[in-house]
């Protein structure tokens, strides 16, 4: 080495580097300037972690969640900058107002653009809150009830999306159907009505709906989509071949339709293309929900990506714990059946509905998680339980007898010709429990248990159109074809 480097050496001093959040945010905007809002996101979250009180920050990483179509991630952001660091930094209210009609909520977009335009009449942005303002007012008369109706149409949605994913179909179809007929080109609706008639067996119902939406709004991607899961799990080859092709040659650009394609594949076993598509928006930042992790752990997995797809299902989790003991590595599957996932169990326990949380205090009997389940915090701090919840715990914890121990019995009747408990299969239960509730409120005797049980197995069997006689059903149980008449009457009674 020579003289001059060891000078160097010797003289020289060594500057520690340590980045501040100012420098993560420099950073940050160059990257959003680029147009690279991925990057912009990690250099944005990083100065926030740095300096977590600088309302600049964090309204502009609400722009870039903005741009990434994360619009409730970005609402959150601006809302705490609003009431916590900055109330007077009124462009917050233009971002929300963007925001909010994105998301269909132009009741709150139009509350927002009209408080940006007091605080900031001559703003930067007051120009474009106008062109806003023009655009939500546009061919309405009398707003208020129409951005209300909005507003309902998409709580109504999101009600019958709950009750399809917790398996209470009837109520969906309810609910769905007063959506279609205040919302005739409502096409999300009549797609989940779709589903919901589907999973209740009625498939020719199912198909007669997705026909129609097609006939009147030709390349409905949802509706194709559904028209593949269904021909996959009728076992419809042929026509399911052919659905497969046409999808695999789509390209949406809207990260919705991508969600929908990619979930779609999954469910058919397609995992190379759900991969393709559900990585993709992974990679772009997609802030998605509990199915969207599920469907991209499993397709991960059975593509070969076993770390990711195991990293991935931390997610899942953390949504949805319910889905414990569903991994795609595990030797516990859905299939097993709803009895032996506690999760959903305590889902199902604190349901809005009577029906359903009986269903699944069940559920709890016949499950190999009793002893967990019934001794567990979560379902003594439940405060949603009625007392004919409470006496049914009773009955499950001591044996206490009440009206309850004849609706297990009837239940355990199913049990031993439907087990284990699909999504199907829930279906059967959740009716009985519905009957069971209105007999409770009518103080009616449950005397002749294998009556009940064949009258509600018929009715289920008639809903979802399959092809079965009362004698049938009567020569199952034991029973006269006058007593499973007249039971099957009493059935229709009480649920309706």
């Amino acid at each position: 080495m020579g003289k001059k480097a060891k000078a160097r050496m010797q003289t020289g001093k060594i500057l520690s580097f340590v980045p501040t959040g100012e420098y993560y945010f420099t950073k940050g905007l160059k990257a959003y300037h680029r147009r690279d809002f991925i990057k912009a996101k990690k250099y944005l979250g990083r100065a926030i972690q740095l300096e977590p009180g600088e309302p600049m920050i964090t309204c502009q990483l609400a722009i870039v969640s903005t741009e990434l179509g994360e619009f409730e991630n970005s609402n959150r952001l601006l809302h705490i900058i609003l009431e916590e660091l900055d109330p007077e930094m009124a462009e917050c209210h233009y971002f929300l107002a963007n925001n909010y009609a994105h998301l269909g909520f132009f009741k709150d977009a139009y509350h927002h653009a009209q408080l940006y335009l007091q605080l900031e009449p001559e703003g930067d942005f007051s120009d474009d809150t106008e062109d806003l303002l023009e655009l939500l007012t546009f061919e309405s008369d009398g707003l208020e009830g129409d951005w209300y109706e909005q507003d309902d149409l998409i709580v109504k949605q999101e009600q019958a999306r709950d009750l399809l994913e917790s398996g209470y179909f009837p109520k969906a179809i309810e609910l769905l159907k007063d959506v279609v007929k205040e919302y005739p080109e409502y096409w999300s609706a009549y797609n989940n009505l779709a589903l919901a008639y589907f999973y209740l067996g009625k498939a020719e119902k199912a198909e007669s709906i997705l026909d129609d939406v097609l006939e009147r709004n030709p390349g409905n991607l949802h509706a194709l989509c559904n028209r593949l899961v269904f021909a996959h799990y009728q076992g419809k080859l042929k026509n399911a071949a052919n659905l497969l092709e046409s999808l695999k040659k789509i390209q949406p650009m809207l990260s919705e339709h991508q969600f929908k394609l990619g979930t779609t594949f999954a469910l058919v076993g397609e995992y190379e293309q759900a991969y393709l598509w559900l990585k993709k928006l992974y990679k772009h930042g997609y802030d998605g929900d509990g199915p969207f992790y599920y469907w991209l752990s499993y397709s991960a997995y059975y593509t070969g990506n076993q770390n990711f797809a195991k990293s991935t299902w931390k997610k899942v989790l953390e949504l949805n714990p319910d889905k414990e003991g569903s991994e795609p590595w595990g030797e516990k599957e859905v299939a097993n059946g709803f009895e032996d996932l506690s999760g959903s169990i305590f889902q199902k326990l604190e349901s809005d509905y009577v029906e359903e949380r009986l269903f699944a205090l069940f559920l709890t009997t016949v499950s190999s998680k009793k002893e967990e389940i019934i001794t567990s915090k979560r379902l003594f701090q439940n405060q949603k339980l009625t007392t004919l919840e409470k006496e049914y715990i009773s009955l499950i914890r001591s044996g206490k007898q009440s009206t309850t121990a004849d609706a297990q019995e009837i239940a355990e009747i199913f049990y031993e010709n439907h087990q284990p408990i699909g999504m199907m299969e829930s279906g059967l239960y959740l009716m009985w429990f519905s009957v069971f509730v209105e007999l409770s409120k009518a103080n009616v005797s449950l005397k002749n248990k294998r009556a009940w049980a064949g009258a509600v197995e018929y009715v289920w069997y008639k809903l979802r159109s399959e092809k079965v006689s009362q004698q049938e059903v009567a020569n199952r149980y034991g029973l006269s074809s006058a007593t499973i008449g007249k039971y099957v009457k009493l059935v229709n009674d009480f649920l309706n």
